[in-house]
């Protein structure tokens, strides 16, 4: 099972109590430098990753179950990935922001072309070509707030949770392009060669959801 690293992996704890998994106790050591561990049954390992590197791991059937964003999803679209649960965790947006200064002025869908910063580059594009504009991406792991005020980008595309850091940079967010939350993914491939194997784990989160969401 492929872990996202992080924020979402602390909201996920508790639900993984739930479907009676238990990792190793240095699993939740930020400061260990495992990456794979072992829990209390016997044939299932987790292993800790980047939110970006868990649908690959999925995809590709490295891991055969797992746990990322919808953004992720989003911007992958791996056709080897099944996503039968929303966790309703990792809460936040994809969303277009631009400089608190510029914001309400043009409309973009009258521009033909735009420059972004994002580490989102084909979330970028479809949206922005849904509306006619073409986006010249700047591709970003990070910082991309500091894009519009150094020239690098007329616009950024991020994730979202409360806007903070958008204000302490001088930014604001002009538009939504999806809410995000958590899913549990599996390997299609997986599924079809060990179906009662992942259906039990596919309904262990199923039950810790109801349970979850009954309290």
């Amino acid at each position: 099972m492929a872990l996202p690293k992080g924020r979402i992996l602390s909201e996920l704890a508790p639900l993984l109590a739930r479907a009676g998994i238990e990792p190793a106790a240095d699993f939740a050591d930020e400061g260990s430098r495992r990456l794979r561990f072992e829990t209390n049954h016997p044939t299932l390992d987790v292993v800790r990753v980047r939110s970006f590197d868990v649908a690959t791991f999925v995809a590709h059937g490295a891991a055969q179950i797992g746990v990322c964003g919808a953004d992720v999803l989003m911007e992958f679209d791996y056709d080897q990935i099944y996503a039968p649960l929303d966790l309703g965790i990792g809460r936040c947006r994809v969303s277009v922001a631009e400089p608190a200064d510029r914001a309400g002025g043009d409309d973009i869908a009258g521009w033909s072309r735009v420059t972004v910063a994002t580490k989102y580059p084909a979330i970028a594009r479809r949206h922005f070509a849904q509306k006619g504009v073409q986006a010249e991406v700047v591709h970003l792991n990070g910082a991309m707030e500091l894009a519009p005020s150094l020239g690098l980008s007329r616009l950024i595309v991020d994730l979202v949770q409360t806007g903070s850091t958008l204000k302490a940079n001088g930014l604001v967010e002009t538009e939504v392009i999806a809410n995000v939350t958590s899913r549990l993914i599996v390997n299609r491939t997986a599924l079809k060669t060990r179906p009662e194997v992942i259906a039990a784990w596919i309904a262990r989160f199923r039950a810790a959801l109801a349970e979850r969401d009954a309290r």
